[in-house]
């Protein structure tokens, strides 16, 4: 006998199904099975012999499958149904598999991280386990829903249909929210950034965050920041201009920074040239995209507003503004908007055979090339050169410094940090310390070169912190209220030559004393003003770390 499809009876190859059911058993299976970094954390207090947890449990989970069953059935019809539901199952694959290896939150702020991630930065992330967690969690349930076939109805039967079973979903989620509403809110108040564990929810409403707020943010000019910023009376009648270099480091950690006073002396070169070492510093963000354009602006984390931020003018602007020339070298994934409409050189797109691989470079490259285009300078302007570091980008650790600098051993040689043990992913981590103090100093070194032109100065400061391990976490990006402080506090040094500590009767001993004192990423856009003297109503001087170490006049 054969059944209805010509296929011999007993062998079916495929399921019928109307949308709703085949919608709704989807929606089970990514809140059961992609959904495990919540179900860590929402049960993570509570004991599995308890009937309580198990009423919340079954309460939440029956909830969260009918909020995404209704959000669903209000876009998916019968021929839109299936491909939606398997883009979603991809989806929703990759992003349960980083937020479980890498215990991230896939909130609007990560997104925009990632979507801005580099090939680079991309092929660092993938693992060979991806491979098997993409066949269990994304190819088999595909598979399954190809093989379903769905039940056609006429378009008055299939409205009422949809209707009623939304109808049906949303009584029953009062249901089941009125049930585990007293738990559940109270978990949430504690800790809001839960819900970025959900998926698919969570990067479904981050992605939807993100694109609206830049194709608002496309449409909009760059409001301006200090019009009136001027060159101070600390550059009329002098010698000779001002060289700056301004360092923007990645994922170094102010725990592992030797300066610091850590257990290795991982910044011995840094040592040697006696910079002025700023001990406790906080950053704007826990990863690039937010950290960066915080940095350079006048609004910072203290008063934290992310449109505002993004839809300013930089630091870099205003000391355009003022008559500085200014450019940004990069060595990682851009500028993340603090450079537009300024001149911006990617090193990668011109190569050294010596210090680069593929698309990738070793941090020495943004110096290549800088003193033949100085020295076609005509030494009359004053220069900010700002540095953008590939540094110590995670996780592959072991990629971010040349063999010779590779002093700590052994190290982990993958990026795939849980199968190796503390103590090598901390190696290779300090050996990409130890490189980034290499630069700088070859940084500096560049500079006293440059004395003969210019009056020289370097900042180094990373953009955020590294978890490596503690409390099993790895890499970085945590919701900057619940994030350790090993994601959050950074390494910042000062080098001012002696001409230039001389012409802006900077007090080095004071500055000393200052740099042991609590600063933040909020104190760049500030002390950077200060430092090149431009005068303009934005700057703030409670703000610049370094005015209560010149004459008031100064």
């Amino acid at each position: 006998m054969r059944s209805s499809t010509g296929t011999p009876q007993g062998i079916r190859k495929t399921w019928t199904l109307s949308t709703e059911a085949l919608v709704l058993c989807v929606c089970a299976y990514f809140v059961a099975v992609g959904n495990h970094s919540f179900w860590a954390s929402a049960l993570a207090d509570r004991s599995p012999g308890d009937a309580g947890t198990w009423r919340f449990g079954i309460g939440v989970f029956v909830l969260l499958v009918l909020l995404h069953f209704i959000v669903l059935s209000v876009i998916a019809t019968r021929h839109t149904t299936k491909p939606l539901l398997m883009l979603l199952l991809v989806c929703t694959a990759f992003a349960s598999y980083f937020m479980g290896k890498y215990s991230v939150f896939l909130d609007p702020t990560m997104l925009r991280n990632l979507l801005h991630t580099d090939v680079g930065e991309a092929r660092d992330l993938l693992a060979w386990d991806m491979l098997t967690h993409l066949a269990w969690q994304a190819a088999l349930p595909m598979w399954l829903v190809w093989r379903v076939r769905l039940r056609e109805r006429s378009w008055r039967s299939a409205t009422a249909w949809r209707l009623g079973s939304m109808v049906l979903a949303v009584g029953m989620g009062i249901g089941a929210f009125m049930a585990v509403s007293q738990d559940l809110s109270s978990l949430m108040r504690s800790n809001k950034s839960m819900r970025y564990l959900i998926t698919p929810g969570n990067y479904v409403y981050s992605l939807a965050r993100v694109v609206t707020a830049d194709a608002v943010e496309a449409t909009k000019p760059m409001v301006p920041v200090g019009t009136d910023a001027v060159a101070g009376p600390a550059w009329a009648g002098r010698s000779k201009p001002l060289l700056f270099i301004l360092v923007v480091g990645e994922t170094a950690r102010a725990m592992n920074w030797g300066l610091n006073g850590y257990a290795r002396q991982t910044t011995p070169e840094l040592a040697a040239l006696n910079v002025v070492n700023f001990s406790d510093v906080g950053s704007c963000g826990t990863n690039t995209e937010t950290s960066v354009p915080c940095m350079f602006s006048r609004i910072g984390r203290r008063d934290y507003d992310e449109d505002r931020i993004r839809g300013e003018e930089s630091l870099l602007h205003v000391v355009k503004r003022a008559g500085f020339g200014v450019q940004w070298r990069d060595n990682q994934s851009g500028c993340k908007g603090v450079c537009e409409g300024l001149p911006m050189q990617k090193m990668v797109d011109t190569p050294d055979p010596s210090l680069c691989s593929g698309s990738e470079c070793m941090d020495e490259i943004l110096l290549k090339g800088l003193d033949a285009e100085l020295a076609g300078d005509t030494g009359k302007g004053n220069r900010l050169i700002v540095l953008h570091q590939m540094g110590s980008h995670g996780p592959a650790y072991h990629r971010r410094a040349p063999e010779k600098f590779k002093r700590y051993t052994p190290t982990c040689d993958t990026a795939e940090l849980r199968k190796c043990s503390t103590e090598a992913v901390v190696n290779a981590y300090d050996n990409s310390i130890a490189y980034t103090d290499h630069v700088l100093a070859e940084a500096i070194r560049f500079l006293q070169g440059q004395s003969d032109r210019y009056d020289t100065a370097l900042l180094y400061v990373s953009d955020h912190g590294e978890s490596l391990g503690e409390n099993n976490l790895f890499l970085h990006g945590l919701p900057y209220a619940i994030a350790p402080i090993q994601q959050t506090q950074v390494p910042m040094v000062m080098w001012l030559s002696p001409s230039f500590a001389d012409s802006r009767h900077v007090d080095l001993s004071c500055l000393r004393t200052r740099a042991t004192q609590r600063a933040t990423h909020d104190n760049l856009f500030h002390t950077m003003l200060g430092l090149l003297d431009v005068q303009t109503s934005v700057y703030e001087p409670a703000l610049d770390l370094v005015k209560g170490c010149r004459p008031p006049a100064h």
